[in-house]
């Protein structure tokens, strides 16, 4: 019989089990930072570029995370019940269709310009972000393979070496970045493109570190012997849960990607400010994906084990974490919005009090939609580990395609509210994606406990 888990106890394990997670995001989210901090001692032209091109990126990178955070659910749940060899299915055939889809998607990576131009980018703004896009596209491939390893580590709550590696890749790249793109250390100044190399660079050494740590650690699951074999009733088990997971997210940052485009259109600086502002809201939402992992984590041992009590007392604990953070979030949004924005720029910037000045109010709409950006966030991880993914995904369609986007073009363009109402558009998007996705949840999958695991 399982033992009925208290409270505090819930705190605890999704403490111990989360914590490493968050601080792994928050590296992760250093590396982009890094970005984003030197290109703008660079110059504003630079990190309006890189800003513009993260975004289509990230885009596309995401979608194709769906299989690695696909293999999070499946192999936690595998790990629940016993099944050692599902646990080496899942994760090589999300290792798979990582690949594949890097291969269909790199030309959407080298041929950016004229789709950028397309979306009414700034000519040089657009030339410049395709350039950057040429180059860092090659990581994809070791980026995406990364994903699904991690994802694998963490579904067996080996947190700790997750959390390292992105530590070191995150150490990595500061040294790239600044070397190449200042040209110091003896380093040719390459600017924009020092900074996609840097890219590059890093996500190889993740790669490289996370494959020996699974190999001599995990040998009994031999993730890479006869990794050519085809096994093709698991490869589209990891489809069927992949896909709509990576629609979900492509939805969720194609909101956040239209909303770059739709600042480009205000211009050089009002896209710089952007940037800042987002970098800033993404740090904090990195504690809340943390805490998401976590969720999914233990929502896909409790379907493993059956056991709805256990899932529900979890969900309740990792819901109420999520709060607490997004409240001190909003306190320190709305407190120290210009030392946190000045961060980012050099004190001699001509446009400094132009982007303080459009950043300031961007970070106060960020700290309104902390509370509903956890919310959802935290919604998805517990349908994700309960395999509950086509549903969700028009859910979120719906929310980010259909309120958000229109919501954000309206009030920034028809109402004339410019950034601002950009930024109001996003707050209202993801406020009726939490809405749906967390009824989804109480109403329909935790109730579905009893019935057989199947991918909805």
């Amino acid at each position: 019989m399982t033992k009925v888990m208290t409270y505090p106890a819930h705190f605890r394990a999704i403490a111990v089990l989360g914590l490493p997670l968050v601080g792994g995001h928050l590296a992760q989210y250093a590396i982009s930072l890094t970005d984003t901090i030197m290109l703008g001692w660079y110059g504003v032209e630079a990190l309006a570029a890189v800003t513009l091109a993260s975004s289509y990126y990230f885009v596309l990178f995401l979608f194709g995370a769906g299989f690695g955070w696909a293999v999070m659910p499946m192999v936690a749940t595998a790990a629940a019940e016993g099944d050692e060899t599902s646990i080496r299915r899942s994760t090589r055939m999300g290792l798979w269709l990582s690949l594949l889809y890097a291969v269909v998607v790199m030309p959407l990576l080298w041929w950016s310009y004229p789709i950028l131009i397309a979306m009414k980018q700034e000519p040089q703004i657009a030339e410049t972000a395709s350039e950057y896009l040429r180059v860092a596209g090659w990581g994809l491939f070791p980026a995406l393979l990364v994903m699904v390893l991690k994802s694998y580590l963490a579904a067996l709550e080996r947190t700790q070496i997750v959390l390292w590696i992105t530590v070191a890749a995150a150490f990595v790249n500061a040294m790239t970045n600044y070397a190449l793109i200042f040209g110091n250390w003896g380093a040719p100044e390459l600017g924009v493109t020092g900074a996609a190399i840097a890219s590059i660079a890093t996500q190889v050494v993740s790669l490289i570190a996370v494959v020996i740590y699974v190999v001599r650690t995990l040998p009994e699951h031999s993730l890479f012997q006869r990794f050519w074999r085809p096994d093709w009733e698991m490869f589209a088990s990891v489809w069927k849960l992949g896909v709509p997971i990576g629609l979900t997210t492509l939805a969720e940052v194609s909101l956040f990607a239209t909303s770059a485009v739709m600042m480009g259109w205000l211009g050089q600086v009002p896209l710089a400010a952007h940037g800042i502002a987002l970098n800033l809201a993404s740090a904090t939402f990195m504690v809340h994906l943390g805490l998401s992992n976590a969720a999914t984590i233990r929502a896909g041992n409790a379907l493993g084990r059956r056991d709805r009590a256990h899932l529900e007392k979890g969900a309740i604990a990792v819901t109420g974490m999520s709060l607490i953070m997004s409240i001190v979030t909003v306190i320190l949004f709305l407190t120290y919005a210009e030392p946190l924005i000045s961060l980012f720029m050099e004190a001699d910037d001509p446009q400094r009090e132009q982007i303080l000045a459009i950043g300031t109010g961007l970070l106060a709409m960020a700290a309104l939609f902390q509370l509903v950006d956890g919310a959802q966030v935290i919604a998805l991880g517990l349908l994700r580990g309960l395999q509950d993914a086509k549903i969700p995904m028009v859910m979120a369609a719906l929310s980010y395609w259909a309120v958000g986007i229109p919501a954000s073009y309206y009030f920034g363009f028809v109402r004339q509210m410019d950034g601002i109402g950009i930024w109001l558009g996003l707050v209202l998007g993801l406020a009726f994606a939490a809405v749906l996705l967390m009824a989804r949840f109480w109403m329909h999958s935790v109730r579905q406990m009893q019935a057989p695991a199947e991918p909805a």
